[in-house]
């Protein structure tokens, strides 16, 4: 948990409530259906696409629900989305950068705002948070998948940066234009991925103690809830009271 800047990362994996499950599954629809309606329906063609939906199904989304977040981007009726960024500082002054996949800017500008104000936070400017942080292309495989030693040798070959290992994933750094020639070459030699995205990745990071923790996540997670919201990257660690 410690230096993890992606709130998805730091959230219990296991024993999800239905409810949250339907939020993640709805997250990930829209971002299907985004991404096929900007590019090609083909997985193959379209590699943001192909890497919304192995998300998804490492989220365990069934594929009906796939193959209808696909077609649903035919639809004539289907709204604008856009990718929107917002910024902000949560308790304990903590830096936050919020990644939102509206149809409706203001609406979900107010939402947000909102969430800020009454959960000790502060809505800022563009900018205001975000140098805190580099934009950074990470790619995540499930260590089951392949072993360290291999997926390290793969990562420097295909181009990668850096290459970090847990007891859950492998999770590979590159530049944010290099994100999907890495993906590319990986996908030679490996099936599954978890997901693969742009990360704001913490360049100052705030120590918090584990009794101040509760009131970051209650904060946290009400953004998470929000329908609008894609993605939350925060700057803190957890340290040892």
């Amino acid at each position: 948990m410690a230096g993890h800047s992606h709130w998805a990362g730091i959230k219990h994996k296991k024993g999800r409530a239905d409810k949250q499950r339907s939020k993640i599954f709805s997250k990930l629809s829209k971002e299907i259906t985004v991404a096929a309606k900007l590019g090609d329906k083909d997985p193959s063609m379209n590699p943001r696409l192909r890497s919304a939906i192995q998300a998804a199904r490492s989220a365990n989304m069934p594929k009906d629900n796939i193959e209808r977040a696909i077609d649903k981007s035919s639809s004539n009726n289907l709204a604008n989305f856009e990718n929107i960024r917002y910024e902000g500082f949560g308790p304990e002054k903590i830096a936050v950068v919020v990644e939102a996949l509206t149809d409706n800017k203001n609406r979900t500008a107010s939402k947000i705002r909102t969430i800020f104000q009454k959960n000790g936070g502060n809505f800022g400017t563009l900018g205001s948070a975000s140098h805190n942080f580099k934009q950074v292309g990470v790619i995540k495989i499930d260590v089951n998948e392949i072993s360290e030693e291999k997926i390290i040798d793969m990562a420097l070959e295909a181009g990668a940066d850096d290459c970090l290992s847990n007891d859950e994933l492998h999770e590979i750094h590159c530049e944010k234009s290099k994100i999907y020639d890495v993906k590319k070459k990986l996908e030679i030699n490996v099936k599954n991925f978890v997901s693969t995205e742009i990360e704001w990745i913490p360049v100052n990071s705030i120590n918090i103690s584990k009794d101040k923790f509760n009131e970051i996540k209650e904060f946290l997670e009400v953004l998470d809830n929000d329908e609008d919201v894609q993605n939350i990257f925060t700057n803190f660690k957890i340290v040892s009271n």
